[in-house]
């Protein structure tokens, strides 16, 4: 034969077929695979291109080579796109570490480990086959990609178990009942609602979860006290928790989008189930997005129900800096303080520079009736989400908050909701901090409104209505009694 026949296929086309796999991924998935299709479709196409890489250049540099070039390439494809969980990492404060996790970490687990694991397969396959260029993996290489192939399989069993909602049970299996899990198209868009209650006649309640780019679904099934009384919905807003897919483009993450949206949900819901109107239950920022739904929309709306109600984001974020600047420097954190000081009062364009504050408000503002079970990651623990679903609740809480949350700048109800033309609940926990409460109270007291009323959950603290589950069906029975709209 001759010298050609025997040459072995250059190293150069296994770089060109990893730089390929690389635009393809930052192109068609740039937030990594954020459905069980695309995490499949990564992860047998990247471990395919791995055994060619492999096979192709049987090299141990190959290892190392082909997942730091495939990640450059990601990063340079997808270049410009919105969102804390892919902007340059940064590891000030616990919830930058868990944006470098969710967003890079954890999307590896099915690009670059099949990439690798590929491989070192190809590796194998080039060193059994005789190649006098192959270099062998050895007894140690071989069972550490044995390890790879079976954890990437279990991967693959968990992504593919499907969100699902359990059944309304007791007393016979109520026929009106419903409980699902439903996409519908919201301007353009498809988004996820959990639809639960015991009957489908009983009044229906639109629940607007916090954040923005929250999700509180698990939250919700904690306790089924209000879907005994209502039609409980749950919907995970654009770019949020189970419609995390529908983030982009980001130009339409905006707050005028969001209240066109929120009535877009309320005239599904009006239809699907021929009431005349719903109840609006908002929590944190859905107590904002609320409030401004009910200002646009009241003809749709019997009540607003606003739990931790924000006002002034501006307002709450300043004396949200001097309480935990105060904290840290009455507790020593001489670090947390310095970059306080460094980073001054809000508003801030970086929306990592919230992190020392968010992630300190528990530590400054302690109450004895905190249940860790009602926050952020317990909550993603139900069958209600599945694997890749939990983690887009992650990624979907810090890139829509990095599009949404600056656009929150200067809004005010004190000056821009002077008037609500539908009866108005403010629900406060009693452990709330200042820096919500003085605006709340403050609109309060200027809001005029058919009916507007302050109720205080003793031992709450910001999500009342889950840390006093029972009170707030109670007074949302209170609350459909008063104002039927009927």
């Amino acid at each position: 034969m001759s010298q050609a026949a025997h040459a072995a296929p250059s190293p150069y086309l296994a770089i060109a077929l990893v730089v390929v796999a690389g635009v393809a991924s930052g192109l068609l998935t740039p937030r990594g695979p954020i459905t069980a299709t695309q995490a499949f479709v990564s992860l047998i196409g990247l471990l395919a291109a791995g055994v060619a890489v492999g096979t192709i250049w049987p090299s141990r540099w190959v290892l190392l080579a082909a997942p730091v070039l495939y990640a450059v390439v990601v990063e340079v494809s997808r270049a410009g796109l919105d969102g804390a969980s892919i902007d340059r990492p940064s590891f000030g404060s616990t919830l930058e570490v868990v944006a470098f996790i969710v967003g890079r970490v954890l999307p590896g687990i099915v690009t670059l480990l099949p990439l690798v694991a590929g491989a070192a397969v190809g590796i194998h396959a080039a060193s059994r086959l005789g190649r006098p260029d192959a270099v062998g993996l050895g007894p140690l290489g071989w069972s550490l990609t044995t390890a790879a192939l079976v954890f990437l399989g279990l991967v693959a069993v968990m992504v593919a178990r499907p969100a699902s909602t359990a059944p309304i049970v007791g007393d016979g299996a109520p026929e009106r009942s419903v409980a699902e899990l439903v996409e519908i198209d919201v301007n353009g868009s498809r988004q996820s609602l959990m639809v639960r209650g015991r009957d489908t006649t009983n009044p229906v309640l639109l629940y607007l979860h916090g954040g923005p780019g929250g999700t509180d679904l698990g939250a919700i099934r904690r306790d089924v006290g209000l879907e005994q009384d209502f039609v409980v919905v749950a919907w995970d807003q654009r770019g949020s928790g189970r419609s995390y897919p529908s983030i982009d483009p980001t130009s339409q993450i905006t707050v005028d989008q969001m209240v066109s949206d929120t009535v877009a949900v309320t005239e599904y819901l009006i239809d699907r189930f021929g009431v005349d109107g719903v109840y609006l239950v908002g929590q944190s920022w859905g107590s904002g997005l609320g409030a401004l739904a009910a200002k646009a929309r009241p003809d749709l709306y019997h009540a607003f129900v606003g739990v931790g109600q924000m006002v002034s984001w501006d307002d709450t974020d300043r004396m949200f800096w001097e309480d935990t600047l105060a904290w840290a420097e009455r507790t020593g954190n001489t670090g947390l303080a310095e970059r306080l000081r460094s980073d001054g009062p809000p508003p801030y364009d970086d929306i990592r520079k919230y992190g020392p504050i968010t992630s300190a408000e528990h530590d400054w503002n302690p109450y004895p009736g905190f249940d860790p079970n009602n926050e952020m990651p317990a909550i993603l623990f139900v069958p209600e989400y599945s694997v890749i679903e939990r983690v887009n609740a992650f990624r979907g809480f810090f890139d829509v908050a990095t599009v949404l949350y600056p656009q929150l700048a200067g809004l005010d109800f004190r000056l821009h909701i002077p008037v609500l033309q539908v009866p108005y609940y403010m629900v406060l926990g009693e452990h709330e901090a200042r820096g919500r409460v003085v605006p709340a109270e403050e609109w309060l007291v200027m809001l005029e409104a058919p009916y507007k009323e302050k109720v205080v959950f003793s031992g709450a603290g910001h999500r009342a209505n889950f840390d006093r589950p029972a009170e707030f069906a109670g007074l949302m029975r209170t609350v459909a009694g008063r104002h039927s709209g009927s």
